[in-house]
């Protein structure tokens, strides 16, 4: 008989590999914060997660992939399918950051760990716009699941890079408050610069006191 896996049991590895993985990125993160980024090793990594290196390179390609791995991509995407079709967008994704707040929250550490070597460590920075990049090619394909527009059409493309550039500039915000306050407020609060327009006039003119 062919060895079959039932989808129970392959939803059971698939959870299993993601502790795993989530547990590699945790300790690797604690290492980074004890003794520094470049001083940790893959080795020692894996050893305080109790497996080989090699076991490490089925998970993460490098150490750089440990600290930019974004388990809540997946989140994202299955809470934005969730919302009514006919909803507007930017009300949709308004609501499924309020639903990841707790999230958010619960490893606020971690998260503000992690921005601290993508914005700080020369390799993460460089790597920052691969990682745009990513976002943008999942964004435009949940939002042309939603409205059967093409990935690649233009205004779906721009749309989604505001948006992923608001985000990505909550977090720097995030970051220079040094964690304070709240990640998602921040990310609202872009939002809603961009809904109000790009007044670039107003910006580009001397802030008048007095």
């Amino acid at each position: 008989m062919p060895n079959t896996i039932t989808p129970l049991a392959q939803g059971l590895r698939e959870r299993k590999k993601q502790k795993t993985r989530e547990s590699i990125q945790r300790e690797a993160m604690r290492l980074f914060e004890m003794q520094g980024y470049e001083e940790t090793t893959i080795e020692q990594i894996a050893a305080a997660v109790e497996i080989s290196p090699s076991t490490f390179f089925n998970y993460f390609p490098s150490k750089e992939d440990v600290v930019l791995y974004d388990a809540y991509d997946p989140v994202l995407a299955s809470l934005l399918m969730e919302r009514p079709a006919d909803e507007p967008l930017s009300i949709s994704f308004r609501r499924v950051l309020e639903e990841m707040g707790g999230i958010f929250e619960r490893d606020r550490e971690i998260i503000l760990a992690r921005a601290r070597l993508w914005f700080g460590v020369p390799a993460l920075r460089a790597r920052l716009w691969e990682e745009v990049e990513k976002a943008q090619v999942l964004m435009s394909g949940l939002i042309a699941q939603r409205s059967g527009r093409d990935a690649e059409d233009f205004e779906t493309r721009v749309t989604v890079m505001v948006m992923v550039s608001a985000a990505m500039e909550a977090m720097h915000e995030w970051l220079r408050r040094d964690g304070q306050g709240s990640f998602v407020d921040l990310v609202n609060q872009a939002l809603d610069m961009v809904e109000a327009g790009a007044r670039l006039d107003e910006i580009a003119s001397p802030k008048h006191t007095g």
